[in-house]
């Protein structure tokens, strides 16, 4: 006869630690951060897009390792987390998609702060500018050619049919609007070799100080530059119907995607970009030029402008968390 004592005890402290793990509840997350790239380690060295986000809000916070995730989730006690996402469409989107769909997190009510560094046409913006996407276009999805086989409405480019639901989303109109009443006034950081690198454009906005706007975010796994370039970038941005073409960028409309389809909604997602350089090079030099500059030639200012998009987005950040009674729910009508 077995000894009814035997299995009981043996299996106990797999039974209790089982039941732990599975009455273990998920972190409700009221903000997540998501970055790009970070440089090196998250703090104590050069920054990158990520490095201020995780010295105010992460620094004290542990790792969680997701399983398809480029980087670990940090969170704090506030509800906060934030992760670095890798750079381009794919990279970003897959992380986002692993840590939405990993049951350690609560997304339901979620707000998505998606940010990092941009180009920014020299007629729109300027260096050390944060802006507040008002759309999130994906610049890729259509048909282009080369210039000498003939142009569709003076451009190479003509949409492809099928993405119409895809290639473009305007970003909730009232979460945006709140953001600039939040954060619209903050007093940004500049550089004096950003001063100085501006000097080299005529355009009144590429000479002007830094400051908080709203405008389209174009989303291209190409790093494209020259006028030619940015020029199409408006044509698209104007064939969509969206406002005028101010970032360039390479995740925030993949990202978008995989939050509409993981959610069911794209209401609480904030597009979040800093300039960091000119989408073209000056009326004195080539785009080649532009694009391999000479030592000592780079524009200045990228400490400051990645500085100035946590100090934005903190803001922005902390304002929800504070009220976060009347935000849990839905973005509050704006008064």
């Amino acid at each position: 006869m077995l000894k009814k004592s035997v299995c009981p005890l043996f299996f106990l402290p797999l039974f209790i630690s089982g039941q732990a793990l599975a009455s273990e509840a998920p972190i409700k997350v009221k903000v997540f951060v998501g970055s790009m790239f970070e440089i090196g380690q998250n703090t104590g060295d050069k920054a990158g897009e990520f490095q201020y986000w995780y010295e105010k809000y992460f620094k004290n916070s542990q790792p969680i390792t997701v399983k398809g995730a480029a980087s670990p989730v940090f969170c704090n006690d506030d509800g906060v987390c934030g992760s670095v996402l890798g750079m381009g469409k794919v990279a970003s989107s897959s992380s986002v998609q692993a840590i939405l769909l990993n049951p350690k997190f609560d997304m339901s009510q979620t707000y998505f702060m998606i940010n990092g560094v941009a180009g920014t046409p020299p007629s729109r913006g300027t260096i050390g500018d944060v802006s507040w996407g008002s759309w999130a276009i994906d610049y890729d999805l259509g048909h282009r050619w080369a210039p000498e086989e003939g142009l569709h409405n003076g451009q190479t480019f003509m949409p492809r049919k099928g993405y119409e639901n895809i290639r473009s989303y305007q970003l909730n109109p009232t979460l945006v609007s709140w953001a600039m009443k939040v954060t619209g006034q903050t007093k940004l950081l500049d550089s004096e070799g950003a001063q100085k690198y501006r000097e080299r454009y005529p355009d009144d906005n590429a000479r002007r100080a830094p400051k908080v706007l709203t405008g389209t975010h174009m989303t291209g796994d190409t790093f494209f530059h020259g006028p030619g370039m940015s020029k199409e970038a408006q044509y698209i941005a104007k064939l969509y119907g969206a406002d005028d073409y101010l970032v360039t960028e390479m995740e925030i409309a993949a990202i978008t995607q995989v939050i509409a389809r993981t959610q069911g909604t794209t209401q609480r997602v904030f597009s979040l970009r800093g300039s960091v350089n000119f989408d073209q090079g000056n009326p004195n030099e080539t785009t080649l030029e532009h694009l391999d500059p000479a030592p000592g030639q780079t524009a200045g200012g990228f400490k400051e402008t990645v500085e100035n998009i946590a100090t934005v987005g903190g803001e922005m950040t902390d304002y929800i968390v504070t009220h976060w009674d009347t935000w849990k729910d839905g973005v509050p009508p704006l008064k």
